[in-house]
């Protein structure tokens, strides 16, 4: 009961797919800002900021941040069923995380958007 109440998906198959598909979207994040930093050896603080000024990258951004919450709640998850015997113990520490991901999700977006 508790691991379908904590668990992502409700599913290993769509956890697996959520997980591969959150890695590829921070992949192809990672890859971008490191050419764009590679193919703009002398950036200004005026180019960073048109580049985020720009819808598009603003909502590659939070698709990147919300594949980072994603990915790190099915590792965490996991790690947690795994190595965390005591049902308590692992509730607190899957609420916990779960809470961090949340307020750390909520401020990107604010960041981001400049809400």
């Amino acid at each position: 009961m508790v691991t379908q109440i904590t668990s992502f998906g409700r599913s290993g198959l769509y956890d697996w797919m959520m997980q591969r598909i959150s890695a590829v979207v921070l992949s192809a994040y990672s890859i971008f800002i490191i050419g764009y930093l590679l193919l703009n050896p002398d950036l200004t603080y005026d180019q960073w900021s048109a580049l985020f000024e720009s819808t598009a990258m603003r909502v590659f951004s939070l698709l990147t941040l919300l594949s980072i919450g994603i990915h790190s709640w099915i590792g965490l998850w996991s790690i947690s069923t795994d190595y965390l015997k005591a049902t308590g113990v692992r509730f607190f520490f899957q609420s916990l995380c779960g809470l961090v991901m949340f307020i750390y999700v909520v401020w990107g977006v604010q960041v981001l958007w400049g809400l």
